[in-house]
Formats: structure tokens, sequence, C-alpha cells
């Protein structure tokens, strides 16, 4: 009988350890899905956003056909923030997107001095839709640093950091907006 109990308290401790280790790890696979779920938020967003602006370039050159110049920056921004998107790196991708925020303050900033431009339905509705994009990025990049901040304090505590080296869990990156771009984007028209 003491035989009988002593392998039972032996099998509980190789097996309740062994328990507490997979609950650990598949809590650490979860965030890890959830980092990388709002992330493809913040992709979706930002790619809506990237579709816009051909539209709003193409429209603001109907009115502002020599401000050659601000067009050109904006579409350059536009392929350099696809790029950093492309990258993968929220680091990268947060400072393209600065770059092609302060292209579209420029273009915005245009049409206070194109009265038609301000009062174009076409362009109304785009301003419209780009002012909800940059919302919902805003709450999209809220979300995201949210999960990886939560990620990250689950692989560096104990007893979960143990696991978390031992399955390879990398710490992940904010995505943080640059320091020179923190000002609000007015893009209101009245």
């Amino acid at each position: 009988m003491s035989v009988l109990l002593g392998l039972a308290c032996l099998g509980a401790l190789v097996f309740i350890p062994l328990l507490i280790g997979v609950v650990i790890y598949n809590g650490l696979v979860s965030l890890r899905n959830r980092v990388e779920n709002a992330w493809a938020q913040i992709d979706v967003q930002l790619k809506r956003r990237h579709d816009l602006i051909p539209n709003l370039v193409e429209t603001v050159k109907g009115y502002a056909a020599h401000e050659k110049e601000t067009l050109d920056a904006v579409i350059q921004a536009r392929s350099a923030a696809m790029a950093g998107e492309a990258s993968g790196s929220p680091a990268q991708s947060a400072q393209a997107e600065g770059v092609l925020t302060g292209a579209l303050k420029s273009l915005f900033a245009l049409s206070e001095s194109y009265p038609d431009l301000k009062a174009n339905q076409n362009f109304l509705q785009l301003q419209e839709e780009l002012t909800s994009t940059e919302d919902r990025i805003a709450y999209s990049r809220q979300f995201y640093n949210d999960e990886v901040r939560k990620f990250n304090t689950k692989i560096q505590t104990v007893p979960s950091n143990i696991i978390a080296g031992i399955g390879n869990f990398k710490v992940k990156e904010y995505f943080e907006v640059p320091e020179g771009e923190k000002d609000v984007v007015d893009v209101k028209f009245d």
C-alpha cells in the first residue's frame, strides 16, 4: 500500500508540473496569436488608407495640377508606407506611416487654396473615409499595443518565462508613432 502511495506521489510530482507547463505554453501560443491577429487588423486598415490615397490625389490633381511636388510627395510617401508595412516590422511601418501622415497634411493644406476642391463631393467623401480610416488605425494600434503588452509581460514573468525560453517566444515590438508625428492630424474642412 505504501509503495502504491509512493508511486502516486511520484506520478503527481511529474504530472502536475508537466500539466502546468502545458497550460502556460498554450497560454503563450494564444497570446502570440492574438498579437498576430491584432497586427493583421492594423494591416487591413493601413491597406484601406493606402487604397484611398490614389483617388484623393487624382481628385486634387484635377483642381491643383500645378501642385505636382506635393502630389508626388504623397505618392512617394504612400509607396514607402506600403514597403514599411511589407517589412512586417512595427517600427519601420510606424515610421513610414508617419511620413505619409505628414505628406497628407500638406495635401489637405492645399485644399484651403482651392475653394472648388473643398466643395467637391468626391473630395469630401474621400476626406470622410480617410478620417474614418485614421480613427480605425488609431483603435487598431491601441488594440495591438495592448496585446503586445500582455504577451511581453507574460513571457517576461516567472514561471512563464521559463516556458517562453524553451518555446523560443520572443518579445514583440510596439507600434509606436514616431516622436515628431504625435500631433493630431486635422483633416476637417469647414
